[in-house]
């Protein structure tokens, strides 16, 4: 029979991105006395990645449990970004209700709304939490209503819309049921979980049911496998069935159960029904699997996540410089470790190809990708990777559907016809337009992705790096016709050598330079932009032939103009569809797809 399990609150906090999810995880962690009092704790614990901490966002969800008097509150943070949304999906599964978080001046923003219709569609009640109540632009009033809003426009029911508020400043750890009067602790957020958001009901006496939301490894104790146990209760050396995605039964064993308390995985004798656990000795373990009871070894609904809408081809890299950088190069490796992401990353798709060192690589979006480029060439992997592809379907009537994107733009007035210039150019259709009291100017589109693709760099040049862009998936609808490519081309190194200043004193009145001099580069590089729409091959290794002539002053080099040095995700957008970028644990490097010169211009003609 069904029961309450009044002393445990499962919830997820979910947010914008850089709202402050992380920091008030902090903050609750730091007042359940969770760390010594002499104890040095990093900012933003729950980010414990390196990229996550440069980047500034979340990208795995993570989880972890506080104890507020005599009720366990188990804690997720999950990701912002839509990018990521295979981590929202998923996390959605194992909790109750939801934390939204909302910052006190920007109030709900595009991604909010992806990751709060998420959570009410599973039915989940929320709290919502105006954070930064401290900033001076702060207007709280307004920030409420907009995000009743979005409740209302997400179809939320009357029992979600009467959501509490409550007014925080996470990273002093103040928190307070008005604007105005707040307390120097969070134990008003603490009291409205545990009065607010429902105790999770459960079948204790039924055979035990988990589903695995995610997955964790360990040096010592192998794959782990977290999610909610549904029903029953399991304990170390309890022998089980695991029933795959497919409806696939196959027997194991548990060694270890865990729940998690505080920042660590602590071991049990034995969990219960409600709780977030970690299980470890079940072999092959998946995201979606059920662990059941041998007796009654019936499968959880599996989890279902949207389809990816872009893909890249990765490939081994076949460059004149393969082998020096790297430490994983060949296709074997490529593949494992490919496949080996497949295991915890639910949003990625790959395929092989007809050639068997190149794999089609399939995700929700450019920084999905990227993410993924930036994690391989960090552990020692080096490849090359090509520039984003759209996925088309076919649809109902036969005609072809291409993804589109829900664009939300803020720029300043003075910059607004420029990127209404720049939309149009990508078959943006405008939605609305409105303009703030400053004069900055709010627009949304509806914008192919291929559209975006490589949108972002051009956007920040044209608005002096002030304009703000996100994007939200919003389907497939029917294609919108072809569009230009780059309204640039490149300039590409002749030969084989080192770069030498003489000749990059000539080259660079031809455009904008991606190398210095004493750099190496290849026959077919690609070593700058080039002012007109074609490619130039050029001489970047040429010498001045020396005599024993005393030096005019005509022949003085003028100063080089510092390089244009590209970040991961700039390079990836930068892509012409010709070129591939090159990528090793040291470095990046642009290239043409064909090296050779003359077989380039043979397959440009064929073209």
């Amino acid at each position: 029979m069904p029961q309450l399990r009044n002393d445990l609150r499962n919830l997820a906090i979910i947010a914008h991105v850089d709202h402050g999810k992380t920091t008030l995880v902090d903050g609750m962690l730091k007042q359940t006395n969770v760390f010594r009092a002499n104890q040095e704790v990093a900012e933003r614990v729950l980010d414990s990645g390196d990229l996550e901490r440069e980047r500034g966002i979340t990208i795995l969800a993570k989880n972890t449990g506080v104890i507020y008097h005599d009720t366990t509150i188990n804690i997720v943070d999950t990701p912002g970004h839509a990018d990521f949304g295979g981590e929202v999906e998923r996390v959605m599964n194992m909790v109750d209700g939801v934390l939204l978080l909302v910052d006190a001046v920007e109030g709900p923003m595009p991604q909010t709304r992806f990751v709060l219709r998420q959570a009410l569609e599973k039915g989940h009640k929320a709290i919502v939490v105006v954070n930064k109540i401290d900033r001076p632009a702060a207007r709280p009033e307004w920030v409420v209503n907009a995000t009743f809003d979005l409740f209302i426009d997400l179809g939320a029911t009357d029992e979600q819309a009467e959501f509490p508020v409550i007014y925080t400043i996470a990273l002093d750890g103040h928190s307070g049921r008005t604007p105005d009067a707040l307390e120097p602790n969070l134990d008003a957020l603490f009291e409205t979980i545990v009065t607010h958001l429902p105790a999770p009901l459960v079948e204790p006496d039924a055979p035990a049911r988990m589903l695995i939301t995610s997955l964790a490894y360990d040096n010592y104790i192998g794959k782990i496998g977290i999610g909610r146990l549904w029903s029953g209760s399991l304990r170390g050396g309890q022998n089980v069935v695991r029933i795959d995605h497919e409806g696939n039964p196959s027997n194991g064993k548990v060694n270890q159960v865990f729940t998690f308390r505080d920042l660590k995985r602590s071991e049990q004798p034995e969990v219960h029904a409600g709780d977030i656990i970690a299980i470890c000795g079940v072999s092959d373990l998946g995201i979606g699997d059920t662990i059941a009871d041998p007796a009654d070894p019936r499968p959880l609904p599996p989890i279902t996540v949207e389809e990816p809408t872009v893909r890249m081809t990765f490939a081994v890299n076949d460059s004149p410089f393969a082998g020096r950088e790297g430490q994983f190069v060949t296709s074997r490796q490529l593949r494992d470790r490919l496949q080996r992401e497949l295991e915890s990353n639910v949003a990625l798709r790959v395929e092989d190809t007809d050639s068997a060192d190149r794999f089609l690589v399939s995700g929700r979006g450019e920084l999905h990708l990227a993410i993924l480029i930036e994690t391989m060439r960090r552990e020692g992997y080096e490849f090359a990777v090509s520039k984003p592809e759209v996925i088309f379907k076919v649809g109902p009537n036969g005609g072809r559907l291409e993804p589109v994107e829900h664009v939300f733009l803020e720029v300043g007035g003075d910059y607004h016809g420029t990127v209404s210039e720049m939309m149009g150019k990508r078959r943006g259709i405008m939605l609305s337009l409105r303009t703030g009291e400053d004069g900055t100017a709010y627009s949304e589109y509806q914008v192919p992705t291929r559209g975006m693709l490589g949108f972002r760099q051009p956007f920040l040049m044209s608005t002096r790096g002030t304009g703000v862009v996100h994007t939200l998936f919003h389907g497939y609808e029917p294609f919108a016709g072809e569009l230009g490519d780059r309204e640039h081309g490149s300039l590409v190194a002749m030969e084989t050598g080192t770069v030498t200043g003489y000749a990059l004193t000539n080259v660079q009145e031809r455009g904008i330079l991606f190398c210095t001099p004493e750099d190496k580069v290849y026959g077919g590089m690609v070593v700058g932009q080039y002012y007109r729409d074609e490619d130039l091959v050029v001489n970047v290794c040429k010498a001045k032939h020396l005599t024993n002539h005393r030096k005019s002053f005509s022949e003085i080099t003028v100063g080089l103009a510092p390089p244009r040095i590209f970040s991961l995700d700039e390079a990836i957008e930068y892509m012409s569809n010709d070129e591939l970028l090159e990528v090793t644990p040291k470095g990046l490097r642009l290239r043409k797809r064909i090296l050779d010169h003359e077989k380039r211009k043979q397959a440009a003609k064929r073209a």
